[in-house]
């Protein structure tokens, strides 16, 4: 598994620049710029296509590639790969002819994606975003908040109307976004940040409530997150809790 970061972004080759215009798409200043513009993102997409990889159905960001025994898979976001082969010897290949297109930088063992931490063991991975959960809490001003064990108030009921409008609803809509990127590590607060997303459109004092909890047990969890253990099944197992089946 290995990672690239580029210090800046660099223009595709004309060969991979499928745009009907002859003009050549500036360089882009940020990565908001470079999602924008089609030219950009098409770039290592049409290259990874010519060296064997495949769109993932479930995934845009998500490439893959499958040759007999050899099996990679490259995800990408802007000027960031992971990159995850069967051999190094598959690894070794694929980078080099990823180097003779674009200028990249291998970084070694993957250790941070995206303000997700990877920590490794023998047993296993473990991938937390406890820094950035704790750039939530700063962004709320309740780095001095007194912690909860739960995320949500099991006696409470939510309403859409309840109370007064929220003054700021774009700050509103601003925390609850990042709460929910940081479900991606944190499932056990996937339900509450449901709920408080249900009320963006119009947020109240009440939701805005409802969300500071979440994030004062958030700041009870900071250790949290997901284990990934190591196993030779290639078997796909999952869990349901079927008596709060809808």
């Amino acid at each position: 598994m290995t990672t690239r970061s580029m210090s800046r972004i660099f223009k595709p080759k004309a060969q991979f620049n499928l745009s009907a215009s002859t003009s050549i798409s500036p360089i882009p200043s940020n990565p908001k710029i470079a999602l924008a513009d089609p030219n950009w993102r098409r770039a290592m997409t049409d290259f990874v296509y010519t060296i064997g990889f495949r769109h993932s159905k479930s995934d845009h960001s998500l490439f893959i590639y499958h040759r007999g025994k050899d099996i990679a898979y490259l995800l990408l976001y802007v000027d960031d790969i992971i990159l995850a082969t069967s051999s190094d010897h598959l690894r070794g290949q694929l980078m080099a002819k990823m180097a003779c297109e674009f200028a990249m930088k291998d970084l070694g063992p993957l250790s941070s994606f995206l303000g997700i931490s990877v920590n490794r063991s023998t047993n296993g991975l473990f991938i937390d975003q406890s820094t950035y959960a704790r750039d939530i809490i700063q962004r709320a001003g309740m780095t001095s908040c007194n912690p909860v064990a739960t995320p949500v108030d099991t006696q409470g009921k939510q309403s859409a109307t309840l109370g007064n409008l929220y003054p700021d609803p774009t700050y509103y809509r601003s925390l609850a976004g990042a709460l929910q990127y940081l479900t991606f590590t944190r499932p056990d607060i996937s339900y509450a940040v449901q709920h408080i997303c249900l009320h963006m459109h119009s947020p109240h004092d009440s939701h805005m409530l409802v969300l500071k909890r979440i994030i004062r047990y958030i700041k009870e969890t900071l250790s949290l997150g997901l284990f990934i253990s190591k196993s030779s099944s290639h078997a796909l197992v999952s869990y349901t809790d079927a008596d709060w089946a809808s």
